[in-house]
Protein backbone atom coordinates (compact mmCIF):
# COMPACT_ATOMS: atom_id res chain seq x y z
CA UNK A 1 0.00 0.00 0.00
CA UNK A 2 2.97 2.24 0.35
CA UNK A 3 3.20 2.96 -3.39
CA UNK A 4 -0.57 4.42 -3.41
CA UNK A 5 -0.28 6.12 0.30
CA UNK A 6 -0.13 9.98 -1.75
CA UNK A 7 -2.61 8.85 -4.35
CA UNK A 8 -6.09 10.40 -4.83
CA UNK A 9 -8.96 7.74 -4.02
CA UNK A 10 -10.41 8.93 -7.44
CA UNK A 11 -7.00 8.03 -9.44
CA UNK A 12 -6.85 3.96 -8.06
CA UNK A 13 -7.30 1.32 -10.45
CA UNK A 14 -9.51 -1.25 -9.33
CA UNK A 15 -7.35 -3.81 -8.06
CA UNK A 16 -5.83 -1.08 -5.94
CA UNK A 17 -9.15 0.11 -4.65
CA UNK A 18 -9.95 -3.35 -3.70
CA UNK A 19 -6.64 -3.67 -1.64
CA UNK A 20 -7.53 -0.18 0.27
CA UNK A 21 -11.23 -1.27 1.22
CA UNK A 22 -9.93 -4.91 1.99
CA UNK A 23 -6.90 -2.95 4.72
CA UNK A 24 -9.72 -0.85 5.66
CA UNK A 25 -11.77 -3.73 6.89
CA UNK A 26 -9.10 -5.98 8.30
CA UNK A 27 -7.83 -3.15 10.56
CA UNK A 28 -11.11 -2.91 12.36
CA UNK A 29 -11.72 -4.56 15.54
CA UNK A 30 -15.07 -6.89 15.48
CA UNK A 31 -16.05 -10.20 16.28
CA UNK A 32 -17.42 -11.35 12.05
CA UNK A 33 -15.90 -9.76 9.17
CA UNK A 34 -17.93 -10.05 5.99
CA UNK A 35 -15.95 -9.92 2.84
CA UNK A 36 -17.60 -9.73 -0.62
CA UNK A 37 -15.97 -10.99 -3.46
CA UNK A 38 -12.46 -9.95 -2.26
CA UNK A 39 -10.47 -11.25 -4.72
CA UNK A 40 -11.90 -9.65 -7.56
CA UNK A 41 -10.11 -6.47 -9.79
CA UNK A 42 -6.86 -8.50 -7.94
CA UNK A 43 -4.10 -10.27 -9.94
CA UNK A 44 -2.74 -13.71 -9.14
CA UNK A 45 -0.45 -12.06 -6.36
CA UNK A 46 -2.83 -9.79 -4.99
CA UNK A 47 -5.28 -12.53 -4.64
CA UNK A 48 -3.01 -14.60 -2.49
CA UNK A 49 -1.50 -11.72 -0.48
CA UNK A 50 -5.31 -10.46 0.42
CA UNK A 51 -6.31 -14.41 1.41
CA UNK A 52 -3.02 -14.54 4.23
CA UNK A 53 -4.32 -11.42 5.16
CA UNK A 54 -7.89 -12.26 5.57
CA UNK A 55 -6.62 -15.70 7.08
CA UNK A 56 -4.54 -13.30 9.65
CA UNK A 57 -7.89 -12.17 10.80
CA UNK A 58 -8.09 -15.48 12.97
CA UNK A 59 -4.84 -15.87 14.52
CA UNK A 60 -4.62 -15.36 18.21
CA UNK A 61 -8.37 -14.56 18.64
CA UNK A 62 -9.70 -17.64 21.15
CA UNK A 63 -12.17 -18.16 18.89
CA UNK A 64 -13.84 -15.26 19.35
CA UNK A 65 -13.42 -13.96 15.42
CA UNK A 66 -15.18 -15.45 12.43
CA UNK A 67 -14.93 -14.51 8.90
CA UNK A 68 -17.56 -15.26 6.10
CA UNK A 69 -16.67 -14.72 2.78
CA UNK A 70 -18.20 -14.92 -0.31
CA UNK A 71 -15.95 -15.65 -3.78
CA UNK A 72 -16.23 -16.77 -7.24
CA UNK A 73 -12.32 -17.48 -7.47
CA UNK A 74 -12.38 -21.74 -6.46
CA UNK A 75 -8.86 -21.07 -5.67
CA UNK A 76 -8.70 -19.00 -3.25
CA UNK A 77 -11.63 -20.23 -1.96
CA UNK A 78 -10.04 -23.48 -1.08
CA UNK A 79 -7.25 -21.46 -0.16
CA UNK A 80 -9.24 -19.23 2.71
CA UNK A 81 -11.85 -21.80 4.16
CA UNK A 82 -12.84 -23.85 6.67
CA UNK A 83 -15.93 -24.37 6.03
CA UNK A 84 -17.84 -23.52 2.34
CA UNK A 85 -21.72 -23.20 2.03
CA UNK A 86 -22.82 -23.90 -1.73
CA UNK A 87 -26.32 -21.15 -2.67
CA UNK A 88 -28.24 -23.08 -5.56
CA UNK A 89 -31.41 -21.52 -7.32
CA UNK A 90 -32.45 -19.06 -9.89
CA UNK A 91 -30.46 -16.21 -10.85
CA UNK A 92 -33.01 -12.63 -9.58
CA UNK A 93 -35.97 -15.40 -8.47
CA UNK A 94 -34.58 -17.38 -5.45
CA UNK A 95 -31.66 -19.15 -3.56
CA UNK A 96 -30.98 -21.25 -1.29
CA UNK A 97 -28.44 -22.04 1.37
CA UNK A 98 -26.87 -25.73 1.83
CA UNK A 99 -25.82 -26.66 5.67
CA UNK A 100 -21.91 -26.16 5.94
CA UNK A 101 -19.25 -28.98 4.05
CA UNK A 102 -16.09 -29.39 4.40
CA UNK A 103 -14.18 -27.47 1.43
CA UNK A 104 -13.24 -30.11 -0.63
CA UNK A 105 -16.77 -31.46 -0.52
CA UNK A 106 -18.21 -28.19 -1.02
CA UNK A 107 -16.35 -26.80 -3.93
CA UNK A 108 -16.84 -30.71 -5.64
CA UNK A 109 -20.61 -30.30 -5.49
CA UNK A 110 -20.15 -26.96 -6.68
CA UNK A 111 -18.60 -28.91 -9.64
CA UNK A 112 -20.74 -31.20 -10.10
CA UNK A 113 -23.98 -29.26 -9.29
CA UNK A 114 -25.17 -32.18 -7.32
CA UNK A 115 -25.60 -32.07 -3.20
CA UNK A 116 -25.72 -35.94 -2.34
CA UNK A 117 -26.71 -35.57 1.48
CA UNK A 118 -29.74 -33.61 -0.01
CA UNK A 119 -29.90 -35.82 -2.89
CA UNK A 120 -30.56 -33.14 -4.88
CA UNK A 121 -29.21 -31.96 -8.57
CA UNK A 122 -29.47 -28.11 -8.99
CA UNK A 123 -27.68 -27.98 -12.42
CA UNK A 124 -27.99 -30.43 -15.17
CA UNK A 125 -24.42 -30.84 -16.06
CA UNK A 126 -21.56 -30.72 -13.95
CA UNK A 127 -18.47 -28.04 -14.65
CA UNK A 128 -15.13 -28.65 -16.15
CA UNK A 129 -12.02 -27.54 -16.87
CA UNK A 130 -10.71 -29.62 -19.94
CA UNK A 131 -9.74 -28.01 -23.02
CA UNK A 132 -9.30 -30.96 -25.79
CA UNK A 133 -6.12 -31.32 -27.92
CA UNK A 134 -8.93 -30.99 -30.89
CA UNK A 135 -9.94 -27.54 -29.36
CA UNK A 136 -6.09 -26.26 -29.36
CA UNK A 137 -5.74 -27.48 -32.68
CA UNK A 138 -8.60 -25.61 -34.34
CA UNK A 139 -7.71 -22.58 -32.39
CA UNK A 140 -4.33 -22.93 -34.28
CA UNK A 141 -6.13 -22.81 -37.48
CA UNK A 142 -7.99 -20.15 -36.81
CA UNK A 143 -5.23 -18.47 -35.85
CA UNK A 144 -3.48 -19.09 -38.59
CA UNK A 145 -6.05 -18.36 -40.86
CA UNK A 146 -6.54 -14.98 -39.52
CA UNK A 147 -2.78 -13.51 -39.94
CA UNK A 148 -2.48 -14.88 -43.75
CA UNK A 149 -6.07 -13.30 -44.33
CA UNK A 150 -5.85 -9.80 -42.52
CA UNK A 151 -4.25 -7.02 -44.45
CA UNK A 152 -5.37 -3.97 -42.12
CA UNK A 153 -3.22 -3.39 -39.62
CA UNK A 154 -4.00 -0.43 -37.21
CA UNK A 155 -1.41 1.17 -35.41
CA UNK A 156 -1.05 3.48 -32.44
CA UNK A 157 1.89 5.68 -31.46
CA UNK A 158 4.11 5.45 -28.62
CA UNK A 159 2.67 7.70 -25.74
CA UNK A 160 2.83 8.49 -22.22
CA UNK A 161 -0.02 9.50 -19.83
CA UNK A 162 1.08 10.70 -16.03
CA UNK A 163 -1.63 11.01 -13.23
CA UNK A 164 -0.39 12.47 -9.82
CA UNK A 165 2.87 10.27 -8.76
CA UNK A 166 1.89 7.82 -11.80
CA UNK A 167 3.29 7.80 -14.90
CA UNK A 168 2.51 5.02 -17.55
CA UNK A 169 5.14 4.63 -21.22
CA UNK A 170 3.33 2.62 -24.19
CA UNK A 171 5.48 1.33 -26.66
CA UNK A 172 3.66 1.93 -29.76
CA UNK A 173 2.08 -0.97 -31.32
CA UNK A 174 -0.15 -2.64 -34.10
CA UNK A 175 -3.30 -5.21 -34.22
CA UNK A 176 -5.25 -6.70 -36.90
CA UNK A 177 -8.94 -7.53 -37.68
CA UNK A 178 -9.51 -11.08 -36.13
CA UNK A 179 -7.50 -10.71 -33.41
CA UNK A 180 -7.87 -10.54 -29.97
CA UNK A 181 -5.33 -9.43 -27.53
CA UNK A 182 -4.91 -9.54 -23.65
CA UNK A 183 -2.82 -7.68 -21.86
CA UNK A 184 -1.34 -8.81 -18.68
CA UNK A 185 0.35 -7.11 -15.97
CA UNK A 186 0.03 -6.18 -12.15
CA UNK A 187 -2.23 -3.98 -10.31
CA UNK A 188 -1.62 -0.33 -10.64
CA UNK A 189 0.80 -0.39 -13.99
CA UNK A 190 -1.95 0.84 -16.03
CA UNK A 191 -3.56 -1.86 -18.22
CA UNK A 192 -7.00 0.29 -17.34
CA UNK A 193 -4.84 3.37 -18.26
CA UNK A 194 -3.85 2.61 -22.07
CA UNK A 195 -7.27 0.87 -22.82
CA UNK A 196 -8.91 4.67 -21.80
CA UNK A 197 -6.39 6.52 -24.08
CA UNK A 198 -7.26 3.92 -26.87
CA UNK A 199 -10.84 4.95 -26.40
CA UNK A 200 -10.74 8.19 -26.30
CA UNK A 201 -11.69 8.90 -22.62
CA UNK A 202 -7.97 9.66 -21.65
CA UNK A 203 -6.02 11.72 -23.47
CA UNK A 204 -1.96 11.30 -23.62
CA UNK A 205 0.48 13.92 -22.21
CA UNK A 206 1.34 14.72 -25.75
CA UNK A 207 -2.64 15.63 -27.50
CA UNK A 208 -1.36 16.40 -30.78
CA UNK A 209 -0.67 12.81 -30.92
CA UNK A 210 -2.74 11.07 -33.38
CA UNK A 211 -5.03 7.81 -32.67
CA UNK A 212 -6.31 5.19 -35.01
CA UNK A 213 -9.50 6.27 -36.52
CA UNK A 214 -11.96 3.30 -35.05
CA UNK A 215 -15.36 3.33 -34.28
CA UNK A 216 -14.97 1.95 -30.14
CA UNK A 217 -17.04 -0.01 -28.09
CA UNK A 218 -15.95 0.30 -24.62
CA UNK A 219 -16.99 -1.71 -21.64
CA UNK A 220 -15.47 -0.18 -18.21
CA UNK A 221 -13.73 -1.23 -15.64
CA UNK A 222 -16.01 -0.25 -12.50
CA UNK A 223 -19.87 -0.01 -13.57
CA UNK A 224 -22.30 2.13 -11.33
CA UNK A 225 -25.33 2.22 -13.01
CA UNK A 226 -27.31 5.22 -13.28
CA UNK A 227 -30.40 3.77 -15.42
CA UNK A 228 -33.76 3.61 -13.50
CA UNK A 229 -35.91 1.07 -14.72
CA UNK A 230 -35.58 -2.47 -15.83
CA UNK A 231 -32.53 -4.54 -18.17
CA UNK A 232 -35.52 -5.06 -20.78
CA UNK A 233 -36.14 -0.96 -20.69
CA UNK A 234 -32.45 -0.41 -20.93
CA UNK A 235 -31.21 -3.08 -23.25
CA UNK A 236 -34.83 -0.94 -25.74
CA UNK A 237 -32.93 2.55 -24.63
CA UNK A 238 -29.61 2.04 -25.34
CA UNK A 239 -29.57 -0.88 -28.08
CA UNK A 240 -33.43 -0.30 -29.60
CA UNK A 241 -34.38 -3.18 -31.76
CA UNK A 242 -31.28 -4.82 -32.30
CA UNK A 243 -30.27 -7.03 -29.30
CA UNK A 244 -33.83 -8.67 -30.24
CA UNK A 245 -32.41 -10.33 -33.09
CA UNK A 246 -32.22 -14.29 -33.67
CA UNK A 247 -28.54 -14.48 -33.52
CA UNK A 248 -27.63 -11.63 -31.24
CA UNK A 249 -30.30 -13.92 -28.61
CA UNK A 250 -28.26 -16.73 -29.73
CA UNK A 251 -24.82 -15.80 -29.46
CA UNK A 252 -24.82 -13.40 -26.56
CA UNK A 253 -28.26 -13.27 -24.29
CA UNK A 254 -28.64 -16.91 -24.21
CA UNK A 255 -25.40 -17.87 -22.94
CA UNK A 256 -25.29 -14.86 -20.37
CA UNK A 257 -28.44 -15.34 -19.39
CA UNK A 258 -30.02 -12.17 -19.71
CA UNK A 259 -33.18 -13.40 -20.47
CA UNK A 260 -33.94 -14.48 -16.62
CA UNK A 261 -33.07 -10.91 -15.63
CA UNK A 262 -35.10 -8.79 -18.16
CA UNK A 263 -37.92 -7.58 -15.90
CA UNK A 264 -35.36 -7.07 -12.93
CA UNK A 265 -34.54 -3.10 -11.91
CA UNK A 266 -31.27 -2.23 -12.83
CA UNK A 267 -30.81 -0.46 -9.64
CA UNK A 268 -31.04 -4.25 -7.85
CA UNK A 269 -28.78 -6.31 -10.21
CA UNK A 270 -26.02 -8.08 -8.49
CA UNK A 271 -22.52 -7.43 -9.38
CA UNK A 272 -21.98 -10.54 -11.81
CA UNK A 273 -25.81 -9.67 -13.17
CA UNK A 274 -24.58 -5.96 -13.73
CA UNK A 275 -21.29 -7.62 -15.56
CA UNK A 276 -22.65 -9.56 -17.67
CA UNK A 277 -25.40 -6.58 -19.13
CA UNK A 278 -22.59 -4.01 -19.31
CA UNK A 279 -20.91 -6.92 -21.72
CA UNK A 280 -24.44 -7.13 -23.59
CA UNK A 281 -24.06 -3.55 -24.15
CA UNK A 282 -20.92 -3.42 -25.05
CA UNK A 283 -20.88 -6.60 -27.51
CA UNK A 284 -24.23 -5.43 -29.03
CA UNK A 285 -22.37 -2.06 -30.45
CA UNK A 286 -20.97 -2.01 -34.27
CA UNK A 287 -17.67 -1.35 -34.21
CA UNK A 288 -14.25 -1.80 -35.21
CA UNK A 289 -12.76 -2.37 -31.99
CA UNK A 290 -14.21 -4.02 -28.69
CA UNK A 291 -12.27 -2.55 -25.52
CA UNK A 292 -13.22 -4.61 -22.41
CA UNK A 293 -11.92 -4.23 -19.11
CA UNK A 294 -11.83 -7.30 -16.35
CA UNK A 295 -14.89 -8.48 -18.34
CA UNK A 296 -14.53 -12.01 -15.46
CA UNK A 297 -14.89 -9.45 -12.57
CA UNK A 298 -17.86 -10.74 -10.28
CA UNK A 299 -18.51 -13.49 -12.50
CA UNK A 300 -18.68 -17.22 -11.25
CA UNK A 301 -16.85 -19.78 -12.76
CA UNK A 302 -19.62 -21.13 -15.11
Amino acid sequence: MHSILEREIGQLSGGELQRFIIGMTCVQFADIYMFDEPSSYLDVKQRLKAGRMIRSLLEDTEDRTYVICVEHDLSILDYLSDYICCLYGVPGGYGVVTLPMSVRQGINCFLEGFIPSENLRFRDYSLNFKIGEAQVDQSQMDESKYSKESKTIYQYPSMTKTLGPFKIEVEGGAFKPGEIVMMLGQNGTGKTTLIKMLAGILKPDDEELEMPKLTISYKPQTIAPKFQGSVRELLSTKLKDSWNSSIFKTEVLIPLNIEEILDNEVQTLSGGELQRVAIVLSLAKPCDIFLIDEPSAYLDSE
